[in-house]
């Protein structure tokens, strides 16, 4: 049953068509993901399901009809929140519409029956409780003020804001955005389990495929459905282009033999050829009307001069900033790590840890308070963040990449701006514009048009992705694994990461070291399997220390409980020992244990052959579309038999395996 039906829609901006005799309904909890190219259309379609703005022809019906009875909230990109008003008062806006219905129940206007059916058809008595219920669930503090709020915890409390509402259809765009890693994963978590159906536009990819159960993408005005994540997407677009392109080499094929033909004037001119004249103006007419797919970026990287083998070594590197009331704030405590020539470095921590204060600490530019810090020989450094801030909207395009001049130098290599500029997209005739009319993305590949024009050995890209369209994504992705040079990257998108570097350096803080940063081989997958593995370890033993501790207590001991310093000592002990302390002798199973133990690989097996089934039957992701209440039964199912499986490995392991 669909809950939006959007008929025959059409939208343009010019001459261009965003919504072209577009159609889209949203069934009931559906998640559903809207991609496409920047400029596309992607927002102002997510305006038109909220109600906001309207097509320029077309029909948009809610289940329900006019009555309004399915509730429609809409977040946007950058929220605008009051930045005097206090966290519970921000959420509590959500509900505006309930406690205007409530103050004029209050006050005796109108019709106090219809108000009250209103009001308990809204849940509206229960406002205290459900901004209250709220803020606990989303980890929100109601009296701290919107003003004082980092970027991610603004999208927190937008989010908070809508939820209050209980939508039956919750509109998202670009929902990750000045989110870090960890409330991304949150984020995912409170999604999934949304009760009401979602629309989200997003270019996070590997946020796409935890929480979508189809694509829908904006391609040339038409709106395309893929059943599935985004995985699944992937295999499907690229099987339909391949047939797209077959068909109009065909239909190229044919027209250009009939333009041979219509050119013999005399044949041409026979009664018995009109319907042969007919079919060609149809083909001429197909061929004009055709959108071809748009071009993709062609990016090219000037890597400089090359630079000495040694970029950066830091041994035991601190340092520290004074806070308003006089004391320190530490931001980098004893960060040991030696990077070379060719080290694709992601950076990963909250927001507000300190990852420009230890990249500027890397590269040279502020000085450590304590321990050792040497840079390498023949470093030139871009900046990606740095040209964000120096935009100049008033500037056109080709004055921004090269002022002064209407060439550029590229590896040596002289190219006119305006051919440079095609290669990212932007036509000849957009070369005199001003920076101000490009749209966010837009921007963001004007800047990297800018970046990529200047000679460097080291790049640092501060949050690049933001903005970008996909196909942008993965060209940026493959040139910066071919680059010589060496790259720092600042990035939430853990797909991209993943696909571009070769180190992490993590923000690890404990009571000891708020300030502490690690490095780690690898990709950010396996950093996120080595941390949840650590904190696996350390929570074990906090809970082992915890009940010989009440144990303890129990007893009288004068010693109960350990300080947390001395229990953090002993679990260090513990991991460090381990390996060197003999192992203990195994008890002796009973005949009934012995019999669980042999029954536990039949049981892992057939849970883990149910497991594949399952996957083989959600993995092209047709079951979504054809009966999606079944897809979501195996889903969670397939979710249950991963706890099953992980508490047989539990036992396992307790009976001596």
């Amino acid at each position: 049953m669909a809950v939006i039906t959007l008929l025959n829609a059409q939208l343009a901006f010019g001459h261009v068509a965003l919504l072209d005799h577009a159609d889209f309904s949203l069934e009931v909890g559906e998640r559903v993901g809207l991609i496409g190219r920047n400029g596309a259309g992607k927002s102002s379609m997510l305006k038109i399901l909220a109600g906001m703005e309207k097509p320029d022809d077309g029909t948009l019906q809610l289940l329900g009809g006019s009555s309004g009875a399915v509730r429609v909230v809409y977040v946007a990109q950058e929220p605008v929140l009051d930045p005097d008003a206090t966290i519970s008062g921000a959420v509590s806006a959500g509900l505006a519409g309930v406690i205007a219905l409530i103050d004029q129940y209050m006050t005796g206007e109108g019709d106090l029956d219809a108000l009250q059916t209103q009001i308990e058809a809204l849940d509206g008595w229960n406002v205290e409780q459900r901004v209250t219920e709220t803020l606990q669930r989303l980890d929100l503090d109601g009296n701290a003020r919107v003003g004082s709020l980092s970027g991610g915890m603004k999208k927190r409390v937008a989010l908070a804001q809508a939820l209050v509402a209980k939508p039956d259809v919750l509109l998202l765009d670009e929902p990750t955005n000045h989110l870090d890693l960890d409330a991304i994963t949150w984020l995912q978590e409170l999604l999934v389990a949304f009760a009401g159906s979602i629309v989200t536009i997003s270019h996070d990819r590997a946020f796409l495929d935890a929480v979508c159960t189809r694509i829908v993408e904006l391609d040339r005005g038409n709106l395309l459905s893929y059943p599935g994540n985004f995985a699944a997407y992937v295999s499907q677009k690229a099987e339909q282009l391949a047939q797209e392109a077959t068909l109009f080499a065909r239909a190229d094929k044919l027209l250009a033999q009939e333009e041979v033909w219509i050119r013999k004037g005399v044949e041409a001119r026979r009664t018995r050829a009109t319907a042969r004249i007919n079919r060609l103006q149809e083909l001429r007419q197909k061929h004009a009307e055709r959108r071809n797919v748009q071009g993709r970026v062609k990016l090219e990287l000037d890597a400089g001069e090359r630079s000495g083998k040694l970029v950066a070594e830091l041994e035991d590197a601190c340092k520290s900033f004074a806070r308003a009331d006089g004391s320190m704030r530490p931001i980098v405590q004893d960060f040991t790590c030696t990077l070379l020539r060719g080290d694709k470095v992601g950076l990963v921590g909250a927001n507000g840890a300190g990852k420009t204060t230890l990249l500027k600490m890397i590269l040279g530019e502020l000085a450590v308070d304590g321990g050792k810090a040497k840079m390498g020989s023949n470093i030139q450094v871009a900046y990606f963040d740095q040209m964000r801030d120096a935009l100049n909207l008033d500037a056109t395009l080709e004055d921004f990449i090269s002022p002064g001049s209407e060439w550029i130098e590229i590896n040596g290599q002289k190219k006119h701006v305006k051919s440079y500029l095609s290669d990212f997209l932007f036509s000849p005739a957009r070369g005199n514009s001003p920076v101000r009319s490009l749209s966010g993305g837009e921007r963001n590949r004007l800047l990297l048009a800018r970046l990529f024009a200047r000679p460097a050995n080291v790049l640092v890209l501060d949050e690049p992705t933001n903005d970008l369209d996909i196909d942008t994504l993965e060209l940026l992705e493959e040139l910066l694994q071919d680059y010589p040079g060496t790259v720092f990257l600042v990035s939430h998108d853990r797909a991209f990461l993943d696909n571009v570097v070769t180190s992490i350096i993590a923000h690890e803080p404990s009571e000891a070291k708020p300030a502490f940063w690690r490095e780690y081989e690898g990709s950010i997958s396996d950093w996120l399997v080595q941390r949840d593995r650590a904190a696996a370890i350390a929570a074990k033993e906090l809970a082992k220390n915890t009940a010989k501790n009440a144990s303890a207590a129990k007893s009288g001991s004068k010693n109960s409980v350990l300080p947390a310093q001395n229990m953090r000592k002993q679990l260090l002990k513990t991991e460090q020992t381990a390996s060197a302390t003999p192992a203990a002798p195994r008890k002796k199973l009973s005949y009934k244990e012995q019999r669980e133990l042999d029954e536990l690989p039949t049981r892992s097996a057939a849970l883990e052959a149910e497991q594949a089934k399952i996957r083989r039957q959600l993995e092209d992701g047709k079951l979504y579309a054809t009966d999606n209440a079944k897809a979501m039964q195996l889903a969670q199912r397939d979710t249950a038999i991963e706890d099953e499986l992980m508490q047989l490995l539990e036992r396992m392991e307790t009976l001596g395996v």
